[in-house]
């Protein structure tokens, strides 16, 4: 019998979804938002606000008021842009798709606890 090399599986799960119609559709919504420069700006900004925040809450920090407010602030001027609202739903697709394969994957894990 052969081993199978995990490692393999994975570079070769890599590149196919690399040609799904979900990886796909989300690099043409990123190349269409990215064309639009405010667009793409504000796009960066509510990306490293939530970074901040995430990172602040990993470290058990609290969120001052105005950091969340301004957080809300971004998140509803994101909310009126074409470009990023559907480059976001791209996005769900394409967490969709990647939640799927993780089941699969963890599903050795999964039976092992269920019995």
């Amino acid at each position: 019998m052969m081993a199978v090399n995990i490692y393999d599986t994975a570079n070769q799960l890599e590149q196919e979804l690399r040609e799904t119609k979900e990886f796909k559709e989300l690099k043409a919504a990123y190349a269409t938002m990215h064309e639009n420069q405010s667009a793409f700006d504000l796009f960066k900004q509510f990306q490293e606000i939530q970074m901040q925040l995430s990172q602040k809450q990993m470290n058990g920090e609290e969120l001052t008021d105005d950091e969340v407010s301004k957080a809300h602030d971004l998140a509803d001027q994101v909310g009126n842009v074409d470009e990023i609202k559907a480059l976001m739903g791209k996005e769900r697709n394409l967490n969709q798709l990647m939640n799927d394969l993780n089941q699969i994957i963890t599903k050795p894990v999964q039976e092992l606890y269920a019995n």
